[in-house]
């Protein structure tokens, strides 16, 4: 085991490629990096955002893919004592837009493919680096200096990352994530029996880094642990259970979809993953069916986990005790759980309830939203808007979400997010979005839109403006044209109605 000391999250790093320095840390479609050289640099950035005046508490904003430079500037920026706010690469400036102007980074990165998203969200205060080209940017390496190494002492509570997520009106929402936070989950999880992962171990990393499941789950623990990181830009079924079996991955990590294209690719047989241990799944549920179907096809047991991007994320696992079928395992050590109901009372036992979550892995608020953060918590207590309930052995079974939030693959989508881009035709009067099932991704956003008097659109034209707007997994992929939409007296669109297909269709 690595003994790890220090509050600031970049000593995992430093600690590790001092027990392993010549065992790979991140293997690339360009080879390996030894832990020695990707501390190093990581030092020489460091240094460079130093030399241009980032200080303690500055934002370091980036938009990059899975790639070595992402795990480089996500650690450089918190070893320089900024906060590493890592952004969806996918989002269009449009998206990029609200996330900057509220988070007012010192310093914007981005990859070379984004760069003309990210310079169309400015003007940008601060300067703007691409690792590539770009002619309104300056060249990433050129924030590579050498020097005296930094590591800034930082407290438990100090933000670490400003992670981003939304509500259902599609404001944009920077979850304040500490050091202390992000280093109590890596514990609370190698607490667990077996751990999710040991120095050993090589891990699948073809979930966004950019997403708390990547950067803290699959980035974060394998650092601390010194374990190896496939490093995959993204994912083809085949190609990464080629690259799987090639390089001998250990531990699976993943969403449902992917777990999903795995089972339906062509001669499973040929890819050989005898040295898996186990896979993990979250960021949305798993069909019941899948787990065993993909022990039978792979071998290779699926543990199921429950979080959020405001508890870092894991809250529960089925790592954790035995499988139980639809279940979402027992919490994680040093997590409190409670399953209340609307008045904010304990449950009984086998009822459903919204889950509370207490505990040090518990995020400190929303970025600059004293009225989000506040409605967020009862005490201590995190609100966490999903409905459960738990057995008689503390094992959690999650019934219903209470927030409107669609999840695609993974990603989460917010229908009022949707909904505002599909308004701003101007041959759409109103627009409301849900999610429906979908045996690929889980969920798909299907839009039901009503049309100015004597105004025609068709499905095709809603579709083509929603991609101007919209990252392209926030798209609706189904159109459903209505004469009006069912509302309250207060304005609010009754979402319940168009589930239950009260709605007529259009004339």
């Amino acid at each position: 085991m690595v003994q790890h000391t220090g509050v600031n999250l970049a000593v995992d790093l430093r600690t590790s490629a001092r027990a392993f320095p010549d065992k790979p840390a991140i293997i690339s479609k360009d080879g390996p990096i030894p832990y020695r050289d990707l501390d190093s640099r990581v030092d020489r950035l460091a240094v460079g955002l130093h030399k241009i005046g980032i200080r303690k508490g500055d934002r370091v904003a980036f938009s990059i893919g899975n790639t070595p430079d992402f795990a480089c500037l996500h650690f450089a920026a918190l070893r320089a004592g900024a906060i590493s706010v890592p952004m969806n690469p996918m989002l269009r400036a449009s998206e990029l837009r609200p996330y900057l102007g509220s988070v007012a980074p010192r310093v914007i990165v981005s990859q070379e493919s984004f760069a003309n998203e990210v310079m169309s969200a400015g003007p940008h205060p601060a300067p703007v680096y691409v690792i590539g080209r770009h002619p309104s940017a300056m060249a990433f390496s050129e924030l590579e200096t050498e020097g005296q190494p930094i590591d800034a002492e930082m407290t438990s509570d100090d933000l670490a990352v400003l992670a981003y997520t939304s509500g259902t009106a599609g404001a944009p929402k920077g979850a304040m994530l500490s050091h202390g936070n992000l280093a109590a989950n890596l514990d609370q999880m190698v607490k667990i029996e077996g751990s999710y992962t040991q120095p050993d171990d090589i891990v699948l990393a073809v979930l966004p880094l950019s997403h708390i499941f990547g950067l803290n789950v699959v980035l974060g623990l394998s650092i601390r642990q010194g374990a190896t990181i496939l490093l995959e830009e993204r994912f083809d079924a085949a190609a990464t259970l080629r690259r799987v079996a090639d390089h001998g991955v250990t531990i699976l990590a993943g969403a449902p979809p992917m777990y999903l294209a795995w089972l339906a690719v062509d001669s499973p047989a040929a890819f050989d993953l005898s040295k898996v241990r186990f896979a993990v799944s979250g960021a949305s549920r798993l069909p019941v069916e899948v787990i065993p179907a993909f022990r039978e096809v792979y071998g290779v047991e699926i543990w199921e986990g429950y979080g959020l991007t405001e508890t870092a994320p894991t809250v529960a696992t089925t790592r954790m005790g035995e499988q139980r079928p639809g279940s979402i395992g027992l919490p994680l050590p040093d997590q409190e759980v409670r399953i209340v109901d609307a008045s904010g009372e304990d449950v009984m036992m086998g009822d459903p309830g919204e889950i509370w979550v207490k505990g040090p892995n518990v995020f400190k608020g929303y970025w600059e939203e004293p009225e989000a953060t506040s409605k967020a918590f009862s005490g201590d207590w995190f609100k966490t808007g999903d409905i459960a309930y738990q057995d008689e052995d503390g094992y959690l079974w999650l019934v219903d979400r209470q927030k409107e939030v669609i999840i695609v693959s993974g990603f989460n989508v917010f229908p009022g997010e949707v909904e505002e881009a599909i308004r701003s035709h101007p041959s759409v009067a109103d627009a409301a979005v849900l999610g429906v099932p979908d045996p690929r991704q889980g969920e798909r956003v299907k839009a039901f839109v009503v049309t100015h008097p004597e105004e025609s659109l068709s499905e095709e034209e809603v579709i083509v403006h929603s991609t101007k707007h919209l990252a392209r997994f926030k798209v609706p992929s189904e159109i459903e044209f209505v004469d009006e939409l069912p509302r309250m007296p207060s304005g609010k669109v009754v979402k319940r109605m168009i589930r239950s297909e009260e709605l007529g269709p259009a004339v």
